[in-house]
């Protein structure tokens, strides 16, 4: 086979395959103008629903932290008090002791 036959052959495939093609587009194409178009009253209104419910998971999320922060520096405070009182009643009892 010479390269005219072969370059002609292969032309007339891609010739056929842009046939195929362009039938495939005009049926997609067909069955988008088929679908209804989305009201874009309703797809607003959804979009304002969503950014409100992350607005409110961001909001929750950071009072969660702040509260756990403030839980941690609550428990330290706790745990110094005692170890204080546990210290001034080691120290008082020595006192009690060395007075009598």
């Amino acid at each position: 086979m010479s390269d005219i036959e072969k370059a002609s052959a292969e032309a007339v495939e891609a010739a056929r395959q842009s046939d195929q093609l362009a039938l495939m587009l005009a049926a997609v194409q067909t069955a988008k103008e088929s679908q209804p178009a989305p009201c874009q009253h309703h797809q607003a209104q959804q979009q304002g629903a969503a950014g409100k419910w992350v607005a409110i998971g961001i909001g929750g999320s950071f009072l969660a932290v702040s509260l756990a922060v403030s839980m941690v520096a609550f428990a330290i405070g706790a745990v110094a008090l005692t170890v204080c009182l546990v210290v001034l009643r080691s120290v008082w009892t020595d006192f009690a002791d060395r007075k009598g």
